[in-house]
């Protein structure tokens, strides 16, 4: 996931738009952490508290926090058993590891439909038609900041 959060960082880099594609870079190497204590969706929060307790910048610690499901706001937090607070990506690094996340099933890249398809039978089922456009225009908005198809 790292490789791919990577490449398109460099991309957008490439069109002149400032980015830090070595935070994108650490944050999505770092982005499960969470997941050596839980595989649940709550990964994200653990990691977050793990993040945090290392002392790691707050960029490292958002971009963990911020990953989950293309985004998930205060709501649907609360629908899902996590603390009440909005897990939208709000940097242009955030909205990278978050997007390339969702591109990765098990060890491998994924096309956008299949991530779609993937993202619609897990997370989407619960959450419904809001988080699956939110990851459409997650894509769109990338795909249109590094001037080439995702």
């Amino acid at each position: 996931m790292a490789d791919l959060a990577t490449r398109i960082a460099k991309k957008i880099a490439g069109k002149g738009i400032v980015v830090d594609v070595n935070l994108v870079h650490i944050g999505a190497l770092l982005h499960d952490i969470g997941r050596a204590r839980t595989h649940s969706i709550e990964h994200a929060v653990v990691g977050a508290n793990i993040a945090r307790s290392l002392r790691l910048p707050t960029s490292l610690v958002r971009i963990i926090e911020r990953h989950i499901g293309s985004g998930i706001t205060a709501a649907e937090a609360t629908q899902l058993g996590l603390p009440k607070q909005s897990y939208l990506p709000r940097s242009l690094e955030e909205k990278v590891v978050a997007y390339a996340d969702k591109r990765i099933a098990g060890s491998r890249e994924v096309d956008f439909d299949e991530a779609v398809t993937a993202f619609s039978r897990e997370l989407g089922r619960v959450l419904g038609p809001p988080a699956i456009n939110r990851l459409k225009r997650l894509h769109g908005e990338l795909a249109t900041l590094t001037g080439a198809p995702l």
